[in-house]
């Protein structure tokens, strides 16, 4: 049976769908990837071109190099795709409806991973500060992001987006 993997941004305007096992899933450290995704790193899995499509809107593209273009979300920002010019597209494994489905196997350019990632399990955790189910009941009422499955349309959009 052939996998089947749904994601898309944050607001819902960019949809799309890959079929297949997700290659390469990577988590990657370079600087390019942190200022792309405002984060210490960024996870990718590339999927084959011919297996690739968008379902809903298209996305905005900055061209980072001279051989990498990344596309994202031109309404909410969000980061989903890495082309470096080969036979498939990148596409960052927190945009997925289920992340947790893919789970990456190596780490590429670790020069610039932070030298204190090992001690994220040993970090203070303060329970008071996690979302109760009743609070997330709440937030959800009033969210306008996308839920993690497709959907026909995607009514939040325009000025109700924005202050």
């Amino acid at each position: 049976m052939t996998q089947i993997h749904t994601g898309g941004c944050q607001c819902g305007a960019i949809r799309y769908r890959a079929e297949g096992e997700i290659g390469f899933p990577h988590v990657c450290h370079c600087r390019m990837c942190q200022k792309a995704a405002g984060s210490y790193f960024l996870p990718f899995g590339g999927v084959l071109h011919e297996n690739f499509k968008l379902t809903r809107g298209e996305p905005a593209w900055f061209k980072s190099s001279d051989t990498v273009r990344r596309g994202f979300c031109r309404d909410c920002g969000t980061p989903l795709f890495y082309d470096g010019g080969y036979d498939h597209v990148s596409i960052t494994l927190g945009s997925l409806d289920a992340p947790e489905t893919v789970k990456p196997d190596m780490q590429t350019n670790l020069e610039r991973k932070m030298p204190w990632f090992g001690e994220l399990d040993g970090l203070h955790h303060e329970p008071g500060m996690d979302t109760t189910p009743e609070q997330a009941a709440e937030i959800a009422k009033g969210s306008r992001q996308h839920p993690d499955h497709d959907t026909q349309h995607w009514p939040k959009t325009g000025s109700e987006l924005w202050i």
